[in-house]
């Protein structure tokens, strides 16, 4: 239940880091893994870049992202200690949601593509959710097995 908690409060944080980003930050046209041809190479080169190099917020922003996609995998790996297939489904969802918005993410950053950055706040929409029924689920658990709220 507390990976579920501390993933919905980065994806708050993240939520708010990307709207700064949006408003406030214009990303240079040219930095390694920029417009490049091979996609997964140009998202570790972009990367590498951007949270050491890279502007603070978008920075900032990446690292988040980073976290997220390792708490999600957490919370999956967790979900099997639920031993219900609800909440395994959840976070399994919650987990490809995150990855995905990562990886439109990072195809923002790379090409620029307005339609990668609405992918991704979708995405980050469905993650959130996924991660709301998981603290659902793990609360109903617990309950029914007399732990409390």
């Amino acid at each position: 239940m507390a990976v579920s908690l501390a993933a919905c409060l980065l994806l708050l944080v993240q939520f708010l880091l990307g709207m700064t980003v949006n408003l406030y930050v214009n990303l240079p046209s040219h930095h390694p893994g920029a417009r490049a041809h091979d996609f997964f190479a140009g998202v570790a080169s972009g990367i590498a870049w951007v949270i050491p190099d890279g502007p603070a917020w978008v920075a900032a922003h990446a690292a988040f992202g980073l976290a997220l996609v390792v708490a999600a995998l957490a919370n999956v790996g967790l979900s099997w200690q639920m031993a219900t297939r609800a909440y395994t489904a959840a976070s399994t969802i919650g987990f490809l949601a995150v990855l995905g918005a990562a990886f439109n993410g990072a195809s923002f950053l790379n090409y620029g593509h307005a339609y990668s950055s609405m992918i991704m706040s979708g995405l980050w929409a469905l993650a959130l959710g996924s991660c709301l029924a998981c603290l659902f689920l793990a609360a109903r658990l617990s309950v029914g097995e007399g732990q409390g709220p």
